[in-house]
């Protein structure tokens, strides 16, 4: 693990040097200034020395101010890559809970899964590992964190690709910053349906008159200042630039307005894009990458756009605008540039954009790789269900204070007994969200870790639901007949049922569980049930498959309750319910 402590105290003590570096700049770029002003003073007072020291002074302003931007921007950077060190550590001692994106708004109601598991929503896996800013990176880690696995060769060249990015810190880092440059949630969606299907087209009489008009009415100025001819004509040809201007304001705003907001943005893409083209990657996934944006040149590209992006933004300035396409047409030379670059890259940009999305939730899935010192990169099995771990635990407790079980399941049930707060929920939650960490191409916490893709179903935290006139006991009952449909499609699942049919009765309890647990004993499931019913613990396969118990439970010392956390076999024989009324005060 990296000494994240060292790094960001390094990162402290160069941010105080560039912001020295910067006091000097503002004062060596003011005492140009002045100097220059003095020097054009004496210039016009008739010493020629003034003239060639004010014009000296001009080129050392406009180069200290050029450094100055310059090194405003490693600021900038340098205080991103703070904040990514900052989040690190905040990930390791727990402060993580803090982020302000926490995924909630990425839940989807049709996914039940994600009300039972931390994976949206706050104190998630979401919240935990997210270094994503744009909106469609954001979408894609939510999208990637599902308990519905891909194909296994998709997850294994995903893995690849974080394991390679997690080799890299420095390097993971540096992007992970440059990305902390954009916008939250930054959405470029409306842009690029812009750039792909304008309504506006280009017309060569105007990329024409852009040309033309200036350059006559420049020739006519020389020649009415020759005394050739009338200021006048000079005067309505400017004029006439002008009006064109304001004739064609509408079709120029059409264009330029959405690329005015943008410069930065795309200035920061084309940093991200040269930072990762600069390195020589070995994944699959990552090296489809790289070819990708060299061969079309995405950096340059956005360069370019970029540098219109920065020009256009010159037009809020009222008096610039008036000037420049009174001069030269100012707005028709921008439209026209805006449309060679739309004709050359317009269709490739939501697909570049893509790449960093792609390459955010990448990142973001190795951070787990860089705050723990546990973790392993899961191996996935083929044939019938299995999932296997050592020394297994939670990635959204701190290290030291979780404690590691270890898993050996295959198809068939096992029934998890145990007194209240002794783990037997948290130990299905890590199972389950372990695999869905896998299932990303994420590593996980433990020193082994193997499965064959299976889809997650779960029944935990199940509500009613008051409008739809739903109790919690039919909610739950919907959830295990979502189950059961699911085992009759013969794929792999794997299934966590917390305390089943707890809102009924015990004698129907105890039957509905019965039923249901035989029924999802399938040759493609392993299904977890976490239950009080010691009744449950003698239920007879009906096949060939096992039902096994396994249990967690209590130990008392000096009149205090205390839980180890660990997974035995066979079934409890300890309750503590008593104990914890009479500790409520309920009990006496």
């Amino acid at each position: 693990m990296l000494d994240f402590k060292t790094m960001r105290g390094e990162g402290l003590a160069k941010l105080q040097n560039l912001k020295k570096h910067q006091q000097r700049l503002v004062l060596l770029r003011t005492c140009s200034f002045l100097i220059m002003i003095f020097a054009f003073a004496a210039g016009w007072d008739g010493h020629i020395w003034g003239i060639f020291l004010g014009i000296l002074m001009l080129a050392a302003f406009i180069a200290l101010v050029r450094r100055h931007q310059r090194l405003g921007l490693s600021l900038l950077l340098t205080e991103s890559q703070l904040a990514c060190l900052q989040a690190c550590l905040d990930r390791i001692s727990g402060k993580w809970r803090a982020f302000p994106d926490d995924g909630q708004d990425l839940r989807q109601k049709d996914r039940p899964q994600e009300a039972d598991l931390p994976i949206l929503g706050p104190a998630s896996l979401y919240q935990y590992l997210t270094s994503a800013r744009t909106k469609a990176g954001r979408r894609r880690l939510s999208q990637l964190l599902s308990p519905y696995p891909e194909a296994a060769d998709s997850i294994r060249q995903r893995q690849q690709a974080v394991k390679e990015l997690s080799a890299q810190p420095k390097t993971m880092l540096q992007l992970e910053a440059l990305g902390h440059l954009l916008p939250a949630k930054a959405d470029f969606a409306e842009f690029c349906t812009m750039m792909e299907h304008t309504a506006i087209q280009p017309k060569k009489v105007l990329r024409l008159l852009s040309f033309v008009l200036p350059v006559i009415s420049f020739l006519t100025l020389g020649l009415a200042l020759a005394g050739r001819l009338d200021l006048t004509i000079p005067g309505l040809l400017f004029s006439l630039q002008l009006l064109l201007t304001f004739l064609l304001l509408r079709r120029s705003q059409a264009l330029l307005a959405p690329l005015m907001a943008l410069p930065q943005e795309f200035a920061i893409y084309e940093k991200l894009f040269t930072s990762f083209t600069n390195v020589d990657w070995q994944s699959p996934l990552l090296q489809n990458f790289h070819h990708e944006l060299r061969s079309d040149q995405a950096a340059e590209n956005l360069k370019k756009l970029a540098a219109l992006a920065d020009k256009i933004v010159m037009r809020r300035n009222i008096f610039f605008f008036l000037a420049a396409n009174t001069a030269v047409l100012f707005d028709l030379h921008c439209t026209a540039r805006m449309f060679r670059w739309q004709a050359q890259s317009g269709e490739k940009l939501r697909r570049w954009l893509s790449v960093w999305a792609e390459l955010e939730a990448l990142l973001s899935l190795a951070n787990a790789a860089l705050t723990r010192k546990t973790v392993c990169w899961p191996e996935f099995l083929e044939g019938t269900p299995q999932l296997q771990g050592k020394d297994i635990t939670p990635l959204l407790i701190e290290e030291e204070k979780a404690v590691p079980n270890d898993a050996h399941f295959t198809a068939g049930t096992c029934i998890i007994t145990g007194s209240n707060m002794s783990g037997k929920t948290t130990y299905m939650r890590t199972l389950a969200t372990s695999a869905i960490l896998a299932y990303a191409g994420a590593p996980v916490c433990a020193k082994s870790f193997s499965l064959t893709p299976m889809r997650v179903f779960t029944s935990i935290h199940v509500s009613d639901d008051l409008s739809k006139g739903i109790s919690t006991f039919y909610a739950e009952i919907l959830r295990i007949r979502q189950m059961v449909e699911a085992s009759k499609e013969g794929t792999p699942l794997f299934l966590c049922i917390d305390e089943i049919f707890k809102g009924t009765n015990s004698a129907d309890r105890i039957t509905g569980a019965a039923e249901a647990i035989k029924r999802l004993t399938t040759p493609h499931t392993i299904t977890l049930v976490t239950t009080h019913d010691f009744e449950l613990c003698d239920l007879k396969s009906p096949n060939d498959l096992p039902i096994v118990n396994c249990h967690f439970e209590e130990y008392y010392q000096d009149d205090k309750i205390h839980f180890d956390f660990k997974l035995k076999p066979d079934r409890c024989h300890t309750t503590n319910a008593k104990y914890l009324l009479n500790m409520a005060g309920i009990l006496s």
